[in-house]
């Protein structure tokens, strides 16, 4: 693995998305969102994901200058329609304009179709947390995870994200996916030629299996058995079923090449005016009187300490920040191919690790 300088990589990502056709403010949010992935320890929903997204470009899957529509219905509804365009890009006009309706009226629901993958869901949450703002997101993707007592997938992998303000830079974000395990994972297990762990997924005959490929053919397990399925299932209602966007079997896969269709991706996003609840300064006060007295729970044994979620994210983001980004040899030599393909360099390592 070599090591690159994390402000190279947004550089590269930046001008890379430029060089397919995307405009320069729009290029600025996705490489934004997709590098801030990787420094927080999330490299599934990366820069490893650049070259299908590069790729659907040139072939029309996904709009690289959507016209993207929304429409206000009340004071508190928004819907979006996305026009194809990457979702990282779609979300993030959707939840600005969703803020600024958040703080006048105390709430916004905003539902989108018409979009594509859009990241890490706890980037959203976290744009919201900069404005003081609570939020929940939803986003369905192409099948990957069967019904309870199924052995072919149907749901997406559905993550679900809250994000929690906390008077300083470290909020609370719980991001989870439905599943046991973002499909992310898997991708990247397959792309780097590594065995997935027991208990992530089933073949496609509803057996258990340590291959990538053959998980990527058959199904991810749901978080928690029927409660996962469970999960996974309200939020393709709220994704696919209330914004209009396809859902379940219906969404498609970018990573198909025999796809020619759209994915027709949904999201949803609610978010909170905490300042039209309450005072700001008693919530933050409750909220660090919270997190503290659940960091001072006794610890189990061969536990080292208590942390909230947000706090991995913070540590993560502040190692790389100094130490870099690591990629593998199969992602390195994906994004220097198609750099070189649309003339865009490649950044210089930091240094070479030897695993």
């Amino acid at each position: 693995m070599r090591t690159f300088r994390a402000i190279d990589l947004k550089c590269f990502c930046e001008n890379l998305l430029i060089s397919s056709g995307m405009n320069s403010e729009d290029a600025k949010v996705a490489a934004d969102s997709i590098v801030k992935a990787n420094l927080e320890g999330v490299a599934s929903h990366g820069i490893s994901r650049l070259p299908i997204y590069v790729r659907r470009f040139r072939d029309g899957r996904i709009n690289v200058n959507p016209d993207i529509q929304i429409v206000q219905k009340t004071a508190s509804v928004l819907l979006v329609d996305g026009n194809n365009g990457l979702g990282h890009v779609v979300s993030h006009r959707a939840i600005m304009k969703g803020m600024e309706m958040a703080k006048q009226n105390g709430m916004t629901a905003i539902a989108v179709k018409n979009s594509n993958h859009f990241g890490t869901a706890a980037y959203f949450c976290q744009l919201a947390c900069e404005q003081n703002l609570a939020c929940m997101a939803f986003t369905n993707s192409p099948p990957g995870i069967a019904p309870w007592g199924g052995k072919s997938a149907f749901f997406g992998t559905n993550p679900i994200a809250f994000g929690f303000p906390t008077g300083n830079d470290q909020p609370v974000i719980i991001d989870l996916s439905t599943s046991i395990v973002a499909r992310g994972k898997i991708i990247l297990a397959a792309k780097q030629g590594e065995e997935i762990p027991d208990g992530w997924a089933i073949n496609e005959d509803g057996e258990p299996t340590n291959d990538p490929e053959a998980a990527l053919r058959g199904s991810v397990l749901p978080l928690g058995g029927a409660k996962g399925s469970a999960l996974a299932l309200a939020v393709e209602i709220l994704t696919g079923i209330l914004s209009g966007a396809a859902f379940g079997p219906h969404v498609n896969n970018l990573y198909d090449d025999e796809e020619t269709e759209p994915a027709n991706v949904g999201h949803f996003f609610i978010l909170l005016d905490i300042d039209k609840f309450m005072d700001l300064s008693i919530f933050f006060k409750s909220m660090e009187n919270l997190l503290h007295e659940m960091k001072e729970v006794p610890l189990a044994p061969g536990k080292g300490e208590i942390r909230y979620p947000g706090e991995r994210r913070k540590r993560e983001r502040e190692l790389r920040l100094l130490e870099g980004i690591s990629l593998s040899a199969s992602v390195e030599e994906e994004l220097m191919n198609i750099g070189k393909d649309l003339s865009v360099k490649f950044p210089e390592p930091l240094y070479f690790e030897k695993i």
